[in-house]
């Protein structure tokens, strides 16, 4: 069984001394939230699909972000009996009042604090990869 390999930025921006993390709602399926992500297409790199992702899915560049190459969290489970891999590094908003651009394959978006960002995840792997990811911003802020 083949492997289904993803990768996305795990956004968050310090405003009012708080860490908040962007979750985007799908508008397909069961509409869960989740940081921006997609699949890696074929002969480019987690890292290359991950900013490309991003920028689709929310409207960040780059250059929008301090994208911290050295914290990332590897999320391995499966969807519709089939094995996924999903590779996440961590990123800084720059400037955090800066507006979200969702494109078609999402309907809404919000940027939460720690616990509310893992309660509307509502996966155990993904809340312990933000709570990593939590403990790490916090040195960066």
């Amino acid at each position: 069984m083949s492997l289904t390999s993803a990768a996305g930025l795990v956004i968050f921006r310090y405003s009012n001394k708080v860490i908040q993390f962007l979750l985007l709602q799908t508008s397909y399926g069961q509409n869960h939230w989740t940081p921006p992500k997609g699949h890696v297409d074929p002969g480019e790199s987690n890292w290359v699909t991950a900013l490309r992702e991003t920028k689709e899915e929310a409207g960040y560049s780059e250059n929008d972000l301090e994208i911290y190459k050295d914290v990332s969290y590897t999320l391995n489970y499966e969807v519709n009996q089939k094995p996924k891999c999903v590779i996440y590094w961590l990123a800084k908003l720059k400037n955090p009042e800066q507006s979200v651009t969702l494109s078609d394959e999402h309907q809404d978006y919000k940027w939460l604090p720690l616990q509310q960002a893992q309660d509307l995840s509502g996966y155990d792997d993904m809340k312990l990869l933000l709570a990593d990811f939590y403990e790490k911003a916090l040195k960066l802020v």
